[in-house]
C-alpha cells in the first residue's frame, strides 16, 4: 500500500507539473543567436527573416547595431553570422522591416558621432536608468544596408519606430514636444501626428493586426515626487523604466485605456494574432525586480497568463505574420554568462 501511495503521489506531481507547465504555448524552441546581447528581433512580412539589434564587444560590436537574420539558416547552424544592416557607427535601436520586406527602418546616432554614446553614469542612488539620446533619428536602409532615406530630423530623440501591418503608417516615440510621446507618420515620413499627450514615457508601440490600434508601455508619474523625478531625469536625457504599465488606444489616440495595473515594469507589448490579447514582459512577481517573464492578458486586463518560466529574462515577443510562431529574447541557455539570445518557437493555442 505504501509503495502504491508513493507511486500515486509521484504520478500526481508529474502530471500536475505538465498540466501547469507555464511554457505550454511554446513548442519546438530553437536558438537563433549564440553570444552577446541580441534583442528586439522582428519578422519580415514573409516570415523568413528577422531584423534585430546586437551588441557584442568580444566580436567588435561595441554597442547596439542592426543586423538581419535568415531564420532557416540560423536555426540549423550555430555558426551562422547575421548580416550587418546599420552603418557600424554610433548606436542604433528598434529596427523593423518596411512593407516591401527588403528595406529596414531603424534609429541611429551615427550622423552625430562615429563612436558609441556613453551609457548613463553610475548614480549614488543606484537607480537603473535608460538614456534617451537626443542624437537618435530614424532612417531606412536597403537590403544591403545602404541608407536610402532619413525620416526624422527634428531636434531631440526620435526612435522606437514600428510599421503598421497595413503598410501605410509608422509609429514612433519622440521628445519633440518636450515629453516622450507617441507619434505616427506616413510610410514616407510625411503627415506627422501626435498621438499621446499625458506626462510620462510613452514608447515601444506596436500596431494591432488590423492596423486600427496601438499597444505601448507608459510610465505615467502621478505624485508630486514622481513627476519631479521624471522631469528632472528627462532634462538629463534619462528615464527610469522601473514603473511602467501597458496601454492601448486607437491609432489617432482616442479610446486610451490602461490594460495592466500590476506594478513594477510591464513593457515590450505585442498583440496576439486575434487582436484580442497582448503579450508583454513583466517583473511584477519578482521580489528584487530582475525576473522578467512573458505574460498574456486580455485587452480589458483580465485573464493574465504566464507564458515563460525559463531563465530570469524574457522580453520582446513578436508573432510571425501568419501567427504560427513567436520570436523573443531570453537569457536561457547562456551557461552562466550574461548573454541574451534570440529564440523562436511554434505557438500553441
Amino acid at each position: 500500500m505504501s509503495k502504491f501511495i508513493i507511486f500515486f503521489c509521484f504520478l500526481w506531481i508529474v502530471l500536475g507539473g505538465f498540466a501547469q507547465n507555464p511554457e505550454k504555448h511554446l513548442a519546438n524552441i530553437r536558438q537563433l543567436t549564440h553570444g552577446g546581447d541580441n534583442a528586439e528581433a522582428y519578422f519580415s512580412p514573409n516570415g523568413k527573416w528577422l531584423t534585430c539589434q546586437i551588441a557584442n564587444p568580444k566580436k567588435g560590436i561595441a554597442c547596439d547595431q542592426i543586423f538581419k537574420i535568415n531564420i532557416q539558416k540560423a536555426a540549423k547552424d550555430s555558426a551562422y553570422k547575421p548580416m550587418l544592416v546599420s552603418t557600424g557607427d554610433g548606436r542604433t535601436t528598434c529596427s523593423y522591416f518596411m512593407p516591401d520586406g527588403k528595406s529596414i527602418l531603424y534609429a541611429s546616432t551615427h550622423k552625430a558621432h562615429k563612436e558609441c554614446p556613453p551609457p548613463p553614469a553610475p548614480r549614488q542612488d543606484r537607480k537603473y536608468l535608460w538614456a534617451i539620446y537626443p542624437e537618435f533619428d530614424i532612417f531606412v536602409a536597403d537590403a544591403k544596408g545602404k541608407i536610402i532615406r532619413q525620416l526624422t530630423d527634428t531636434p531631440g530623440y526620435d526612435a522606437e519606430a514600428t510599421v503598421s501591418p497595413k503598410g501605410d503608417k509608422i509609429v514612433f516615440t519622440s521628445t519633440r514636444s518636450g515629453d516622450l510621446e507617441l507619434y505616427t507618420m506616413n510610410i514616407d515620413g510625411s503627415n506627422v501626428q501626435q498621438i499621446t499627450n499625458g506626462l510620462g514615457y510613452d514608447g515601444g508601440a506596436f500596431f494591432s493586426p488590423d492596423g486600427t490600434k496601438l499597444v505601448f508601455r507608459s510610465s505615467r508619474p502621478n505624485t508630486v515626487e514622481e513627476i519631479k523625478e521624471y522631469k528632472d531625469l528627462l532634462a538629463e536625457g534619462l528615464v527610469a523604466p522601473t514603473n511602467m504599465e501597458i496601454y492601448v488606444c486607437n491609432i489617432d489616440g482616442s479610446d486610451l485605456k490602461q490594460v495592466t495595473n500590476l506594478g513594477k515594469a510591464n513593457w515590450a507589448p505585442f498583440f496576439h494574432p486575434s487582436g484580442k490579447k497582448i503579450l508583454f514582459s513583466s517583473n511584477h512577481t519578482s521580489p528584487k525586480g530582475y525576473d522578467f517573464q512573458l505574460y498574456m492578458v486580455n485587452l480589458d486586463g483580465t485573464g493574465l497568463e504566464v507564458i515563460t518560466s525559463q531563465s530570469i529574462f524574457n522580453a520582446f515577443p513578436m508573432f510571425s505574420p501568419d501567427g504560427k510562431k513567436l520570436v523573443w529574447s531570453s537569457n536561457r541557455n547562456n551557461h552562466g554568462t550574461r548573454d541574451t539570445n534570440i529564440f523562436i518557437a511554434d505557438w500553441v493555442e
